[in-house]
């Protein structure tokens, strides 16, 4: 069965659903299709989120799903699998409906591939942290630990040293001669104390961290460990339909506009699946910008082919 909207929405994180939002409100025809894999579900809380700091992620969703529906929105748990462009777009989703659209909104943002060390993944959210604007403030002035994944984790543990002045860094599996100089003296003049070896495991008592162990025993007492997940955008839908693609150290994302178009017209890209550095607040704000921009672009599509002009 093949069922046809004014727009589609592929993602209901903040940025699907601030699309899905504006969109509704418009008066347009509109599908979000969620997947339901939200990339933050793992921590128990958002901050940095004006009037919303502190408010957990599922909570957060959850109100944004009762919004759209009040102007109509339709929102399907589900996952699109492919996506054909003719005179409008089709997307099959993978429980074997095809749905179309004459415009798309892409949000299906990123995965975060956790480092293979025992007890990281499981931990990630709670004491095992990424972000210190994400959850900096909470875990302030606690012995803090970051563990090395590859050359941007100097920058992030020089930046989580604003959190705290107890700060060890491990390189892991990177070796100290690898770090450059000018690396090495900034860690020094942060106050970072850098550990060589490789880290075999954490130190978990009574559900909580407590130490970082190395493989040759040794073990260091912490209250927080930051890691730097391998990012894995979710662009497959955008690849599929030929939008031009731009590798950053974070992975490959869309060429986008001011608003959020990709190469490809009639198609919109906002949240995590744009970029690296999309927070909630940015994701939403991207969101309602794509949705109001498509109303306009829509409307005056339509007024134009009406007039002949």
């Amino acid at each position: 069965m093949t069922e046809t909207y004014e727009v589609i929405v592929v993602g209901g994180g903040a940025a699907g659903l601030s699309a899905a939002l504006v969109l509704g409100r418009a008066r347009r025809r509109t599908l979000v299709v969620d997947a339901g894999q939200p990339r933050n579900a793992p921590a128990a809380h958002m901050q940095g989120y004006l009037t919303r700091d502190g408010m957990s992620p599922a909570e957060f969703l959850a109100v944004g799903r009762e919004e759209i529906a009040r102007y109509g929105v339709e929102l399907v748990r589900d996952t699109a699998v492919d996506v054909t462009r003719g005179e409008d777009f089709a997307v099959e989703l993978a429980s074997g409906r095809t749905v179309r659209a004459r415009r798309l909104v892409i949000t299906t943002g990123l995965r975060d591939e956790l480092p293979a060390v025992p007890g990281v993944a499981e931990r990630f959210g709670r004491d095992v942290l990424h972000c210190p604007y994400c959850h900096g403030w909470e875990v302030r002035d606690q012995a803090f630990g970051v563990l090395a994944t590859g050359p941007l984790s100097v920058h992030q543990a020089l930046m989580v040293s604003q959190w705290s002045k107890d700060v060890t860094f491990f390189l892991h599996e990177v070796a100290e001669d690898d770090l450059p100089d000018d690396d090495l003296r900034r860690l020094a003049a942060a106050g970072v104390h850098v550990v060589p070896g490789e880290v075999a495991g954490l130190v978990v008592e009574d559900d909580r961290l407590t130490g970082v162990r190395l493989a040759n025993g040794s073990a260091y007492d912490r209250q927080a460990l930051f890691v730097a997940p391998r990012p894995i955008p979710q662009t497959a839908l955008l690849e599929r339909l030929g939008a031009e693609m731009t590798e950053t150290p974070f992975g490959a994302y869309p060429v986008v506009d001011a608003t959020g178009l990709t190469s490809v017209p009639g198609v919109w890209a906002a949240g995590n699946a744009m970029g690296f550095g999309e927070q909630v607040v940015n994701a939403a704000a991207g969101g309602y910008r794509a949705g109001a921009t498509i109303n306009g672009e829509m409307l005056m599509t339509d007024i134009d082919a009406a007039a002949g002009v």
